[in-house]
C-alpha cells in the first residue's frame, strides 16, 4: 500500500466548503462523506477531509484555529507547469477562495502563488524545474528512493 495523508481542515460550512474543493480539482469520495465530513480526493495518495467544527472538535482537546486570524498550516500543492499554477488559482478565486495572499514567487525555475479556501486555510500551488533548480542550486539532482 502507498504511502497515504489524509489532511484534516475543519470547515464552517461543509457544502461550501465542498464545492470549493471540488472547484479547484478534487473529487468527493461518496464512501467516506456525510453531512458531518467530506472526503476531497488530491491524487491517488491524498485527500482532504473536510470536517464541520462540531465533528472536528471531537478529535482534539485543542482550541480550533481561526485560520484567517492565525497560521496553521502552508500546504504546498505541486503543478506540472506554471499555466496549472495559474488556473488553479483563478479556480479558487472564482469559487470564493481568494487568490495571491502572498505575493507570486518567480525563480525562473520556480514559480508559485497562493490562496485561501473560504475558511482561511492557504494553500501554495508551485511548479519546479527540478534539473533547473539543482543546476541553479550547484547541487546534484537527488535519485528517487
Amino acid at each position: 500500500m502507498p504511502k497515504m495523508i489524509f489532511v484534516n481542515l475543519p470547515v464552517a460550512d461543509l457544502a461550501r466548503s465542498t464545492a470549493f474543493y471540488e472547484a479547484i480539482g478534487c473529487t468527493r469520495d461518496e464512501r467516506f462523506s456525510n453531512d458531518q465530513a467530506a472526503m476531497m480526493v488530491w491524487s491517488d495518495t491524498i485527500s482532504f477531509m473536510l470536517l464541520t467544527h462540531p465533528f472536528y472538535a471531537g478529535f482534539t482537546s485543542k482550541r480550533i484555529a481561526d485560520a484567517r486570524e492565525t497560521s496553521e498550516v502552508l500546504l504546498c500543492l505541486s503543478r506540472d507547469s506554471r499555466e496549472e499554477v495559474d488556473a488553479i488559482v483563478d479556480a479558487a478565486v472564482a469559487a470564493g477562495g481568494t487568490g495571491d495572499v502572498r505575493p507570486p514567487q518567480d525563480m525562473g525555475f520556480m514559480y508559485g502563488r497562493s490562496f485561501e479556501d473560504p475558511d482561511g486555510h492557504v494553500f501554495e500551488p508551485m511548479y519546479m524545474d527540478v534539473e533547473a533548480a539543482t543546476a541553479a542550486t550547484g547541487q546534484p539532482a537527488a535519485q528517487a528512493a
